[in-house]
């Protein structure tokens, strides 16, 4: 069985699957660091002592063995890993240099690879010969042409790798996988959750995606401003610090700041002109953002719905195509979200089984 392991800031949630991709169990332990972390998995709800990732990870693991699966049963973990920089492009089997390059791709992802990687050394500790393999998040990406993926700045500054790298990019490859021999030649894809972009596919490849050097660019999101003039941005870091300004475009701006909430649902059913506000803001930039997209592939021959929002609200998608009606009869399609069982495929696939 392979056990996907996907470590958040304070949670780890996990999946396990047989080599057919089939889910046996999934879960997570969430408060990682604080007074009381909290294991759900199986039978298991209860409140744990998980100080660290390491011990959310052991806890996990007798979790398992408690409920008659042992490390013995396991033979790999996959992990998802944010950030893969320009070096690591594909999934990958882990090894010495794998985990530098994580490391060296950290300033990029400051929040997120470490994180990964205290997943990937808590596995090493408690099984250190098992086959561990990583699946990054901005790999999908790589085959972006460099018009699609460079800053017009000066050399020096891109020679720090600040360019566009892109993410959702398991999601992406899972929406891929899931056409099968039937995918369009061009298809559109959305991702629309709390985090929100779109990527232009073709021939099964990411050309143009809407975010960018970080998960903030782009569409509105739940929480996210998207796209903002960088001199708007300097002038927040003038007003509020860097520190607050970063804080309130990642966590106070999107929906949120435009319609108080960050939950779509919510807003969909509040009766007031700022929700209503804010819906059309996420639904007219999400529109605007594919004009761009679909001008990088050419054409469009499909338009792809995923995420929270995207597979559960028939509204939005509505909204969003009627931005697009100009396309013509494009077919539309809904996509379960699995990045979880994405993971595993890649770990099939590369002999983890």
């Amino acid at each position: 069985m392979i056990l996907v392991v996907n470590a958040g800031s304070s949670s780890i949630k996990v999946a396990l699957f047989r080599a057919d991709l089939t889910e046996v169990m999934a879960g997570q332990v969430s408060g990682i660091g604080g007074p009381l972390a909290h294991i759900d998995l199986g039978t298991d709800d209860k409140d744990i002592a998980a100080p660290d990732h390491g011990a959310a990870l052991n806890a996990i693991l007798q979790s398992f063995a408690a409920q008659g699966i042992t490390t013995d049963q396991l033979t790999a973990v996959a992990h998802r890993v944010v950030h893969g920089g320009t070096s690591l492009v594909q999934p990958c089997r882990i090894t010495d240099d794998v985990i530098a390059g994580i490391e060296a791709a950290t300033p990029l992802a400051p929040l997120h690879n470490p994180n990964n990687l205290a997943g990937i050394r808590a596995i090493a500790a408690v099984a250190p010969d098992m086959a561990q393999f990583a699946s990054f998040g901005t790999a999908f990406h790589a085959t972006n042409p460099d018009v699609a993926t460079a800053y017009a700045i000066p050399d020096s500054d891109r020679a720090m790798g600040i360019r566009r790298y892109g993410f959702h990019g398991l999601s992406y490859a899972w929406i891929v996988t899931q056409f099968e021999d039937k995918l369009p030649d061009r298809l559109l894809a959305f991702h629309l959750g709390s985090g929100a972009s779109l990527c232009a596919i073709h021939k099964g490849q990411s050309v143009a995606t809407s975010m960018g050097y970080s998960p903030l660019d782009g569409l509105t999101m739940g929480t996210r401003s998207g796209a903002i003039d960088g001199m708007a941005v300097l002038r927040m870091a003038d007003i509020h610090g860097a520190a607050e300004a970063s804080r309130r475009l990642n966590k106070d701006s999107g929906l949120k700041g435009l319609g108080g909430a960050n939950d779509m649902r919510l807003l969909l059913a509040a009766d007031t002109p700022k929700a209503k506000f804010a819906v059309d803001h996420f639904c007219y930039w999400a529109a605007r953002h594919a004009g761009s997209a679909i001008v990088a592939m050419g054409r469009v021959d499909a338009v792809a719905f995923t995420g929270g929002i995207g597979q559960n609200s028939a509204p939005i998608r509505d909204q969003i195509m009627s931005h697009l009606k100009f396309l013509g009869d494009v077919p539309v399609h809904v996509v379960k979200a699995d990045e979880e069982r994405q993971i595993a495929l890649d770990a099939v696939t590369l002999g983890a089984v």
